[in-house]
C-alpha cells in the first residue's frame, strides 16, 4: 500500500532554529521543501548556510527567494532599513541576558516574519499543502513581536481567510515546534535527530574566514552568538559552529 506523502514548507534561514525545525518536520514524516529568502540582509553567508542544511536532511526542493522591487533597483527589506541587518546600525556585543530579553533590539528587521510566511503561505498552496513550519521561538529569543504566539495565531486565523484552499475546507496551520523550548530543549531535541550544527549559521556580524566551511566564522559576541554559546555549555558542550 503506497503511503500518502505530506508536503510541507519549511522556512529555513541556516540558523539553529530553522535547522531543528525541519528536522523535526521531517521526523513527523513530512516531504520537506525548503523556503530560504534573500532580503538585502548584509552577511549572505546564512544562504550558504541554508543549502548546506537543506543537503545534510535532504529535503525535497530547496528554493531560495529574493526580495526586492525591481524595478526601484533596491534591495529588498533593506530598503526600508531600520535594522542592524540590513543597514549601518552597529549590531549590539557581549551582553547579559537580561539585557538581550529587554526590549525590541536593534537586529529586528520590520515586517520580516510577515513577509516570509506570506510567500509561504504561496508556496504552500501551490503545493497543495496544508502545512508550513518556521522556526520562532518565544523563550530564549531578542525580544521580536514577529516571533511570539500571538503573531502566528493571528497570521494563520488571517491565512484561513485569504486562501482559497482553507475556503475550501483545506485549512492552513503553522506549526511552532520551537516556540515553547529554551535553546538548551532545541539543541538537545536537534541532536537527538541528527542536526550537523557546525553548518548552522546564526551570527548577526560574522567575521570573514576562508577556513571555516562557509567562509566565515561567528563573532562569539552578538545576542545570537551568545544565545548559542550559553546553551550549548549548559549541555557541556562548545558550539561545533563557533571553533575556540
Amino acid at each position: 500500500m503506497m503511503i500518502e506523502s505530506k508536503p510541507a514548507v519549511v522556512l529555513l534561514s541556516g540558523g539553529l532554529d530553522s535547522a531543528t525545525t525541519l528536522a523535526m518536520a521531517m521526523a513527523n514524516g513530512f516531504d520537506c521543501h525548503a523556503l530560504s529568502f534573500d532580503y538585502g540582509q548584509r552577511h549572505g553567508v546564512e544562504l550558504k548556510a541554508a543549502v548546506q542544511v537543506g543537503r545534510q536532511l535532504r529535503v525535497k526542493s530547496h528554493r531560495t527567494i529574493k526580495i526586492d522591487p525591481g524595478a526601484l533597483r533596491v534591495n529588498g527589506l533593506s530598503t526600508f532599513g531600520g535594522s542592524a541587518l540590513t543597514g549601518d546600525l552597529d549590531v549590539p556585543k557581549d551582553r547579559e541576558p537580561h539585557q538581550i530579553s529587554d526590549g525590541v533590539p536593534v537586529t529586528y528587521v520590520p515586517a520580516r516574519n510577515t513577509v516570509f510566511l506570506s510567500y509561504g503561505l504561496a508556496f504552500a498552496e501551490l503545493l497543495g499543502s496544508a502545512d508550513i513550519f518556521i522556526g520562532v521561538n518565544a523563550v530564549d529569543y531578542s525580544g521580536y513581536p514577529d516571533c511570539r504566539p500571538q503573531f502566528i495565531e493571528a497570521f494563520q486565523r488571517m491565512a484561513n481567510l485569504a486562501t482559497k484552499s482553507a475556503v475550501e475546507g483545506r485549512p492552513l496551520v503553522i506549526h511552532t515546534p520551537l516556540i515553547s523550548l529554551s535553546k538548551t530543549q532545541i539543541i538537545r531535541q536537534g541532536l537527538e535527530l541528527g542536526v550537523d550544527y557546525a553548518i548552522t549559521h546564526s551570527c548577526y556580524d560574522p567575521l570573514d574566514d576562508p577556513i571555516q566551511r562557509i567562509g566565515c566564522r561567528p563573532c562569539g559576541r552578538c545576542d545570537a552568538c551568545l544565545i548559542r554559546l550559553r546553551a550549548f555549555e549548559s549541555l557541556g558542550q562548545n558550539d561545533p559552529a563557533c571553533p575556540a
